[in-house]
């Protein structure tokens, strides 16, 4: 829902987007935007029955700028991509000709949630008020960063096999572990580490919901040593669920009211992000990839 609203948004500034589900086993991004019997998805590439990932495209009635790539997950195989399957997709979605490629990952900490959501430029996390919620998006990030470090290194790396194999209370340790595995690369950890930025937003915020973001930046910033952007807020609203049923991002269904509106302000400050941050992409005609 998050990912399809801001979609939207990006779109309708005269972006060019390509909105992408990589929910393997739960691809649900079509169906918010009434598309109920794809002609092409993921599926028929990972078979080979498609060769080409711009062949898949869906065109979004509502806005021509945005397009989609409707997700997979329709067979046990398809729904856990072996490895190989994996990085053929990543390399050719690293292909697509578009001004933001934006990525919808499943829930979870499993590999291939992990390994798409790193394979953005920047990242966005969503979490709601609940505290297992809270506890969950740490977890992910904490994993997240640890997946960072370990990606740099070869699979059989001795470095790797050190990271995968114990639990770390700071990405300090993880720089230590990787020096006394291997003296030079830690330099290359901390290399990996330096463009990783998370950002975050709030969603279903009711009248009573609180989350100590001061807390939740704390923590972030000493497991990890960068600070947690906080994007904005999503209230909790009716509309949103009501334009679910009626298979349309509530921004187009109900775009005066209150989430429209939280979604509109979180979209400026996304775009502000962007653009006041020259690394990796310098400018929009850059390819930028949003997981």
């Amino acid at each position: 829902m998050v990912a399809s609203n801001i979609a939207l948004l990006l779109a309708k500034r005269g972006i060019q987007v390509i909105l992408v589900d990589l929910d393997t086993g739960g691809p649900n991004l079509h169906i918010l935007f009434g598309l109920f019997h794809p002609t092409a998805t993921l599926t028929d590439f990972l078979d080979r029955r498609i060769k080409n990932l711009q062949a898949i495209l869906q065109p979004i009635s509502v806005c021509p700028h945005l397009s989609l790539i409707p997700g997979t997950g329709d067979t046990l195989l398809t729904a856990n991509l072996p490895h190989a399957k994996k990085k053929r997709l990543i390399n050719n979605l690293r292909k697509l000709e578009s001004d933001i490629i934006f990525v919808d990952v499943g829930a979870g900490t499993s590999l291939h949630t992990l390994d798409f959501f790193l394979f953005a430029d920047r990242y966005l996390t969503v979490t709601t008020p609940e505290p297992t919620s809270v506890l969950d998006l740490y977890r992910f990030i904490k994993l997240a960063a640890i997946r960072k470090v370990v990606s740099a290194f070869l699979a059989r790396d001795p470095v790797a096999e050190a990271l995968l194999s114990r639990d770390f209370q700071s990405v300090q340790e993880v720089l230590e572990t990787v020096g006394e595995t291997n003296e030079a690369g830690k330099a290359v950890a901390e290399a990996a580490l330096h463009t990783f930025k998370p950002c975050l937003i709030l969603n279903r915020m009711g009248g009573g919901s609180k989350v100590n973001t001061l807390q939740l930046q704390k923590m972030i910033q000493q497991y990890i040593g960068a600070d947690l952007l906080l994007l904005g807020q999503i209230p909790e609203d009716k509309a949103v669920e009501q334009s679910i049923r009626k298979y349309l991002p509530v921004v187009e269904y109900a775009s005066h009211s209150p989430a429209s509106i939280a979604f509109s302000q979180i979209t400026g400050t996304l775009v502000r992000w962007l653009e006041s941050d020259p690394s990796p992409s310098p400018a929009w005609s850059v390819k930028s990839r949003v997981g």
